[in-house]
C-alpha cells in the first residue's frame, strides 16, 4: 500500500536539519539557543545514521545494529552535554544574569 521512503530523502532531510542547526549555532547569541542548535545537529546526524543502517539492513543484521548502536551512543553523549552545559549556564546566569555568548566570551578566571 505505502512505498518505503528512499534513504536519499532521509539523508537530504538530515542535511537540511544539520544546516539549520549550523546556522543557529553561528547566528544566535543566546547560549540556550546555541545548545538547542547543537542538539538539532546531533539529531540530524542520528537521522542519517538510522537511514544508512536501514539501507544496509539487507547486508546483515550486525550492520544495521551497529548503526543503531552508534545512535544510542550519540544520544548518551548529547544528554551528558546538555546536563553539563545547562549546569554551567545556570551557574553563569546566577552570576551575570545573562546568557549572551558575547558576554560569556569575557568569562575568564
Amino acid at each position: 500500500m505505502f512505498e518505503p521512503v528512499p534513504p536519499s530523502y532521509w539523508v537530504a532531510l538530515s542535511a537540511l536539519l544539520f544546516a539549520a542547526g549550523a546556522v543557529g549555532v553561528l547566528t544566535r547569541r543566546s547560549a540556550i539557543l546555541v545548545f538547542l542548535s547543537v542538539e538539532l545537529m546531533l539529531n540530524a546526524a542520528n537521522l542519517s545514521l538510522v537511514a544508512f543502517a536501514n539501507q544496509w539492513a539487507d547486508a546483515g543484521a550486525a550492520v544495521a545494529m551497529s548503526g543503531q548502536t552508534v545512535v544510542f551512543v550519540v544520544l548518551a553523549i548529547a544528554a551528558a552535554e546538555v546536563a553539563v552545559g545547562l549546569g554551567i549556564l545556570v551557574a553563569i546566569f546566577r552570576d551575570r544574569a545573562s546568557t549572551d555568548v558575547d558576554v560569556l566570551s569575557e568569562v575568564r578566571a
